[in-house]
Formats: C-alpha cells, structure tokens, sequence
C-alpha cells in the first residue's frame, strides 16, 4: 500500500505561527488494520479529518481574540485541531476530542511541532456514554453537522459535559442543520445566536457559513 502523503504548513495569527503537518489531500488513505473501517469511517470519508477546513481557519481566528480567561476548554471532532494547537500555544486549559483513529497521532505529531506541551486527547463518538473528559466552560467546534442524525448526538454531546454556566462555538458552513441544532440546544436552556464573521481576508473564498452561539 502507498503510504499517505502529507504536507506542511503554517497559519498565521498575527504574531502567532502554528505549524500543521496535514494530509496532503483529500485523496489519501491508510486503515491496513480497518480500525476506522470498524468505527464506521469509509475510504472516501477517512481524509476529511486531515485537512484544515475554512470553518477550521474562521474558528481558529475567532478563538485566537477570544475572552478565555480561565475556561476550560473542550474541542469537539478537532480533526487537525488547529484551534486546540492555537489555545495550547496560548497556554490554556484545552482539551481535544475526535472520532477517527488517526487524529490523535497528527495532534501529537503537530504539537511537537510547535514545541509545545501535549494536549489532552480523548477519542469519542458523539454517542459514547462513559468517556473520562469531565465538564466544560468554553465548547468549541466547526463543520460537524453532516448528517441530520448529527443534530442529536452533537446537541447531547455537549450537554454531557457542559457545566451548569457555559458557552459554546460552532462554526457552521451553511450545511443546512444550524437551526435545527439551535433549537435543540434551546431545549437545553441555551440562548442562541448567529452571526458571519467580521472578516475573512485569510481564505480563499467567500465564506457562506455563521457563527452559531449558545450561552447558558
């Protein structure tokens, strides 16, 4: 089998450098043992994990200006992490989370290259009921909602380990499920809002997607 091709870049937060070691593109592949394969990950959805999505980059911006203070911070489907690589650049309290198998060695492989502690890792489905990651102030993701069933499981995901007073960030690409999460979320006590981002002068093209903020 043809190992996977990766490629090496840095993003740029004004006077912070992140350095990414990514796949190369979307077209690589490499489950020999079928363990993503067995966690339900096909061949043709296995790279979309290791690339740096545009509503990555607009989270990453957002959360690099962003009144942290002490906040414990999770990342939920972090895929490259590059907002979990920023906080921990940062020093704050971040914890990242993945489903796909090979997330937590690009992490660990990408902190080192940023000469950094490591960061707290744990690999969880949305569904898991007995994961070890605790409560959260500060919940932050982008781009997850790609099937309807995700609505459900992200909105109960992050009311599992959410604390009572809490804050949560998703970044949505205009996949058409942000309302519907708004509403769930507004089950769990949730004030929501949405919003496009100020300015997105570090991507390509024009970025269709929101903000979506929920506050409890």
């Amino acid at each position: 089998m043809t190992p996977i091709r990766v490629r090496y870049q840095t993003v740029e937060f004004g006077k912070i450098d992140i350095h990414v070691c990514t796949l190369r593109d979307k077209q690589q592949f490499d489950d020999p043992q079928e363990i993503a394969k067995n966690l339900g990950i096909s061949s043709a959805t296995w790279p979309i994990f290791g690339v740096i999505w545009p509503s990555s980059l607009v989270l990453a911006h957002l959360i690099c200006n962003y009144d942290i203070g002490n906040k414990r911070v999770l990342e939920v489907g972090c895929g490259m992490a590059l907002s979990s690589l920023l906080l921990n650049k940062l020093n704050f309290d971040i914890t990242a989370t993945d489903h796909h198998p090979s997330a937590e060695q690009f992490l660990l492989r990408n902190t080192k290259l940023n000469n950094d502690k490591t960061i707290t890792f744990e690999r969880v489905d949305w569904a898991d009921k007995h994961d070890l990651l605790g409560l959260f102030d500060l919940i932050i993701g982008s781009d997850l909602l790609y099937e309807d069933q995700h609505i459900e499981l992200l909105a109960n995901f992050i009311n599992a380990h959410a604390k009572p007073t809490c804050e949560v960030i998703i970044v949505d690409p205009a996949r058409g499920r942000k309302n519907k999460l708004s509403l769930r979320m507004a089950e769990y006590g949730y004030i929501c809002s949405q919003h496009k981002p100020l300015q997105t002068d570090y991507l390509d093209h024009v970025f269709k997607g929101h903000i979506l903020k929920f506050e409890r």
